[in-house]
């Protein structure tokens, strides 16, 4: 999705527009934060760009730079405003990786013991596959 493909459905776009409410922390020229409607702990806070761009893949440096000097400004105030003792930083990128909202976003999501939080399963790297798999990075990067 691209900036003039974003559609009036966009509840972020909604957000920054002021036409619907949202318990704000914090906004500037750029971004905006505020309090994730359906949090997974208490303080889950969202950044999220005015510029209505979709998602990591077709957001621009100077967007995409606001953005993460927004999450880093906000998450340890998240972090203290609950007694939290770290935060887990997400963002997912297209409907596969789990994005519900098509509007680039992070979440703050505030963590009070490691039991609160596990990541998806995960095995042993197979080394006959990562060189072959890391030069194919490697060259897309080029």
């Amino acid at each position: 999705m691209t900036e003039t493909s974003h559609g009036a459905g966009c509840v972020f776009c909604k957000i920054v527009a002021g036409d619907i409410p949202a318990h704000k922390v914090y906004e500037d020229d750029e971004t905006i934060a505020f309090l994730d409607a359906y949090p997974v702990s208490s303080g889950h806070t969202l950044v999220v760009p005015k510029k209505p761009v979709e998602n990591i893949f077709d957001t621009d440096e100077t967007t995409l730079d606001a953005v993460m000097r927004t999450v880093r400004k906000v998450a340890p105030a998240v972090r203290d405003a609950v007694g939290a003792r770290g935060v887990h930083i997400n963002s997912n990128h297209g409907a596969t990786a789990g994005q519900i909202v098509p509007h680039l976003h992070f979440h703050i999501v505030p963590r009070h013991e490691r039991s609160e939080f596990s990541f998806w399963p995960q095995h042993e790297i197979d080394t006959s596959d990562a060189e072959a798999i890391a030069e194919k990075v490697r060259m897309h990067l080029k």
